[in-house]
């Protein structure tokens, strides 16, 4: 009980914070920036999610954005009216042409799939380190992108799957990021939490402690998953429509690059990774259209966005590895600011007694 009110209590000030910028821009901005906020929130989702593995277990993964896909690709199935699917996919198997879901009881499916395929793959994946378990992690990725892909009578292949009921909106994006911040959170300083990141600094003196390694990462893989998959939920139906594209290299670098440049120990790091690379991606994005600029027309810079992502992460891995808020949550900066300013004061204090 402790554990839980102390995670409140820590996780207040970022969602407090990220809500009232998220209200205040679902009442009086324009349509454009309500989307903008709201792949903000679906990108922390996923970022978040990432985290839990990542941050925790020091494995790097390329491959989560592969349950967004899963997750995303379930809900569309299930929900698209069957008129519809007669037309996208017709022959589709397991009798799903036929069959059509509400869009919670869908949701709820996506997700249990979606965490059952992770469990699947986390048995692999907890038993390597290191450079294979990156490769292990990234075969998941292309493995599912190729599904997509490939099985046209499930998928629709390359094409887009469309009719997904819209039922999405920006609130609901940001109770989903504040539910996952205070999971994360939760976590991460939780035994399991603890353990797993002393497993990352030293596995051999983890397992000597009776720290159970394979156990905590395929938890954390199985966790990472399933918040993960929420994130794919949001894509699916806020968009209406998705396509094998969406989840592939291109948001696995855009995911990587917030969790890195913030910190992938920290869930704060990675709230503050999130909001620098939005606004980033999207000043590159308007940059790359050649806009108006005092009067002068700039040229176009076709993949300046691509270029964006990879220079940050070139960056930080090269001049500061651990990101912006390394190790520290928002509370630890704080906690770290009010300790300085009472030493502060008491050194006054005892100067003037002298």
């Amino acid at each position: 009980m402790n554990h839980l009110l102390r995670t409140a209590r820590n996780s207040a000030l970022p969602i407090i914070v990220l809500t009232a910028v998220g209200t205040l821009i679902y009442f009086f901005a324009e349509a454009y920036q309500v989307r903008i906020a709201y792949a903000f929130f679906m990108n922390l989702v996923v970022a978040i999610g990432l985290q839990v593995f990542m941050g925790n277990s020091g494995v790097v993964s390329f491959g989560h954005v592969s349950f967004m896909g899963v997750s995303a690709y379930v809900v569309a199935i299930l929900t698209i009216p069957l008129a519809l699917k007669k037309t996208q996919i017709p022959d589709a198997p397991f009798g799903l042409g036929f069959v059509q879901f509400d869009v919670v009881t869908a949701i709820l499916i996506a997700l249990a799939v979606t965490v059952a395929f992770a469990w699947v793959s986390g048995l692999l994946i907890k038993r390597v380190s290191g450079a294979a378990g990156e490769i292990l992690t990234l075969a998941v990725l292309v493995i599912c992108y190729v599904v997509f892909n490939a099985w046209i009578d499930l998928t629709r292949g390359p094409r887009s799957l469309y009719g997904i009921p819209i039922a999405s909106s920006l609130p609901w994006a940001m109770l989903a990021s504040a539910f996952v911040i205070f999971v994360a959170k939760f976590f991460r300083d939780s035994e399991d939490g603890l353990q797993l990141r002393a497993s990352s600094e030293n596995m051999l003196a983890a397992r000597s402690m009776g720290v159970r390694v394979e156990r905590l990462r395929l938890k954390a893989w199985v966790l990472s998953g399933f918040l993960v998959a929420i994130g794919g939920v949001l894509h699916a139906t806020y968009l209406g429509t998705i396509g094998p594209n969406s989840y592939y290299f291109t948001q696995t670098f855009l995911i990587m690059a917030m969790v890195i440049l913030g910190g992938m120990r920290s869930v704060s790091g990675v709230i503050v990774g999130t909001a620098l690379i939005s606004v980033g991606s999207e000043l590159a994005r308007t940059l790359e259209n050649g806009p108006m600029v005092f009067g002068t027309k700039l040229p176009t810079m076709f993949g300046l966005t691509g270029f964006f992502l990879g220079a940050v992460i070139v960056l930080c891995m090269t001049l500061r590895r651990d990101g912006i808020m390394g190790d520290d949550e928002f509370e630890d900066v704080l906690r770290n600011r009010r300790a300085s300013k009472a030493a502060k004061a008491a050194a006054d204090t005892a100067a003037q007694a002298v």
